[in-house]
């Protein structure tokens, strides 16, 4: 059920639902972030699970209280890149053991994530109001991310067999997701893009805000409309009014 809202809910805002022939929206790029806060990967097209896009925010470093690390703390993250097989952008694609997803960043060697491998639980791991037990990525990757930030962390992975995160039934009741700021879609306008420019001493790009997708046009305003904290769009069921960037 919930994979068939998420869907109808891009689906209602491209247009392609009945009754709206023409789109509200047309989609300029499509990121996936697979771990929390880290660099996305741009796809041309990306699989809908009843979370949001496939891989999204499906893992995330936390600290040595199980607390959620993101670039708010660690601007750092930034520099990690991440990579996964192309074919796991794939619907009905499953992991074998040789598969694997690849982290980077300056001044460390490659660490490889297996994506089919079985890893124990840890207990107490939180973001923002949601805590619950999650998948522990195991010594290797503790020690690796440890080292590049000089503290003590750890990669998680979000435990759906038994794990379940709502969002904010005031915003979005009956939707769910794993580790991002609290939305299966976290969606950016680019004509609130090119206003906030206008005003800007020097532009910023659109990934700044780290969004699922850039959709034009979504809103005619302008930034303006953000300190009201909503917008009245046509056919646009609003989550949320972005509040600075995504994590």
């Amino acid at each position: 059920m919930a994979m068939e809202k998420a869907a109808s809910f891009l689906s209602s805002l491209l247009g392609r639902g009945g009754g709206s022939p023409e789109p509200v929206a047309t989609v300029q790029s499509i990121t996936v972030y697979p771990i929390k806060s880290c660099r996305g990967i741009s796809m041309p097209q990306a699989a809908i699970t009843s979370t949001g896009f496939r891989w999204d925010r499906h893992w995330m470093v936390v600290n040595a209280k199980g607390r959620a690390v993101t670039q708010r703390a660690e601007p750092t993250l930034a520099l990690i890149q991440v990579e996964l097989p192309p074919e796991a952008f794939a619907e009905d694609w499953q992991p074998t053991p040789d598969d694997h997803m690849v982290i980077r960043a300056p001044g460390m060697e490659p660490l490889k994530i297996p994506l089919a491998s079985e890893c124990s639980t840890i207990y107490d791991v939180s973001v923002w109001e949601w805590s619950g037990s999650a998948y522990d990525e195991g010594p290797e990757a503790a020690e690796w991310f440890s080292t590049f930030f000089g503290n003590p962390t750890r990669l998680v992975r979000f435990k759906e067999e038994s794990e379940t995160r709502l969002t904010d039934p005031d915003y979005a009741r009956g939707y769910k997701t794993m580790f991002s700021d609290g939305f299966p879609f976290l969606i950016t306008s680019q004509g609130s893009l090119d206003a906030l420019n206008e005003i800007l001493k020097e532009p910023i790009p659109i990934n700044r805000f780290r969004p699922n997708g850039g959709m034009s046009p979504i809103c005619r305003g302008s930034v303006e409309n953000n300190k009201d904290k909503q917008a009245n769009i046509s056919r646009c069921e609003v989550m949320r009014p972005l509040q600075g960037a995504y994590n």
